[in-house]
């Protein structure tokens, strides 16, 4: 996995535009080794930075992406995904510290001068990446924050708000669908997913233009609203069909209770 120098990443901590679907954006992905954000590791993450559209209509983007050594196995399930095994993940893979320690710079950076940080299913990645800076040590972003994470746009949260009732399954490939979003190569690289996220979320504003007039400040409080209705209301038809699944967590984006 190439990683290019992440100075442009940097460029994220600029004010947020008052259109702000249109730029700019910081986009963030993760692959893990499994499906439980408080418990499994970070193998990759990239930040893909859009800027807003130039004059000629040229949207500036850069991407910067990591691996990680977890220090732990990696489930071949997991690898199948991704495509990162254990042994690759040992012999390129940078200390995970090392890339926790930088990726969360680049996310508090723009959180701190109101860029929104765009992310599909947010409550999973935000929540792994507190959980292991929390393991290993390292400060968390909200306790470098000192408040809670935001401005933060998560497209699932989002579609789910205006288009409550279609039918179907919501995954990234499928709102790429949904919204007409063509995605060149396969999903689950995370470089891909955070293109694909960020086009999405432009297509879907595009689509409501009411979610452009949500200022940064209001942006987490919406999605968190809507985020628990339709928690509770899908918690709801679980107990009537499917009581012995977990219920979804209904905080947004990072869950009530400690992270272990």
């Amino acid at each position: 996995m190439s990683t290019p120098h992440s100075s442009s990443v940097s460029d994220a901590a600029a004010p947020v535009a008052s259109a702000w679907p249109r730029g700019p954006l910081l986009g963030f992905d993760t692959e893990t080794t499994g499906v439980d954000p408080s418990g499994d590791r970070l193998v990759t993450a990239a930040l893909v930075w859009r800027a807003a559209p130039q004059a000629d209509g040229v949207r500036p983007q850069s991407v910067t992406t990591w691996l990680a050594d977890p220090g732990v196995e990696i489930p071949e399930a997991a690898s199948a995904i991704h495509g990162v095994t254990t042994e690759r993940a040992r012999a390129e893979g940078r200390p995970v510290t090392e890339v926790l320690a930088e990726v969360s710079e680049h996310l508090v950076a723009a959180m701190t001068a109101g860029t929104p940080v765009v992310v599909f299913n947010a409550s999973y990645d935000l929540t792994l990446m507190e959980a292991e800076l929390a393991r290993h040590g390292l400060p968390t972003m909200r306790s470098r924050l000192g408040r809670e994470l935001g401005p933060i746009a998560d497209p699932l949260v989002l579609d789910r708000a205006v288009d409550r009732y279609r039918r179907g399954k919501r995954r990234l490939g499928d709102l790429c669908e949904v919204y007409g979003v063509r995605v060149d190569e396969a999903l689950h690289t995370a470089e891909v997913d955070v293109a694909a996220t960020l086009d999405v979320l432009e297509a879907l504003a595009s689509v409501y233009p009411q979610i452009s007039e949500l200022g940064p400040d209001e942006l987490v409080a919406f999605q968190a609203r809507a985020h628990r209705a339709w928690a509770e209301s899908f918690n709801e038809w679980l107990a009537r069909q499917a009581p012995s699944r977990t219920p979804a967590q209904t905080a947004w984006p990072l869950p009530d209770s400690p992270m272990r």
